[in-house]
């Protein structure tokens, strides 16, 4: 009985040691595929944002197999707009067929999580002065170089600045209210 659980603990260890296998050949993916993908992902969502927002790329982090793209909007949300800001990406988001897996009603910095099938992790969160950071994270995918985006920014910032300024560029309906 003893010599049967260990063949079968060996035959199962064996068959998860090559379903690991295949699932890491399966994805053929590399980081900078990934940033890719993170780049139409964040492309798409603030394409959907109406007015428009102006934005600068923020720094892209990579870790061991995995790639973070950010985006700062650039354009002012006032506390009046926040809601809204945040229902159009949302709204866009589930649209999409991304999962939404956490939401922060904070008054003053909300934010919204969500989810790809495939598992690219988006958030969005309001900062200081109404500042929206977009941010994706990539699944783990295979090693590689990461190049910089592709995809122009809208706003203007100074490429000898060392951290990215707050909003500085006013929308009649974004900015709008009192703060």
């Amino acid at each position: 009985m003893k010599l049967r659980l260990r063949i079968l603990a060996l035959a199962l260890t064996a068959g998860i040691g090559l379903m690991g296998c295949a699932k890491q050949e399966e994805s053929r993916l590399d980081m900078q595929d990934a940033a890719m993908r993170s780049d139409a992902i964040l492309d798409a969502v603030i394409r959907e944002i109406r007015p428009e927002v102006r934005w600068v790329h923020g720094f892209t982090s990579t870790g061991m197999c995995e790639v973070t793209r950010r985006r700062v909007v650039m354009t002012r949300i006032s506390e009046e707009r926040r809601g809204s800001f945040l229902g159009v990406v949302d709204r866009f988001w589930r649209k999409s067929g991304y999962q939404m897996t956490a939401v922060n009603n904070s008054a003053e910095f909300p934010a919204i999580y969500a989810r790809t099938i495939d598992g690219y992790r988006m958030s969005l969160s309001i900062g200081g002065e109404g500042q929206a950071f977009f941010q994706v994270d990539t699944p783990c995918v295979q090693k590689s170089e990461v190049l910089d985006s592709t995809t122009p920014a809208t706003a203007f910032l100074d490429p000898d600045a060392e951290l990215i300024p707050r909003p500085d560029i006013h929308s009649d309906f974004w900015s709008a209210g009192g703060s």
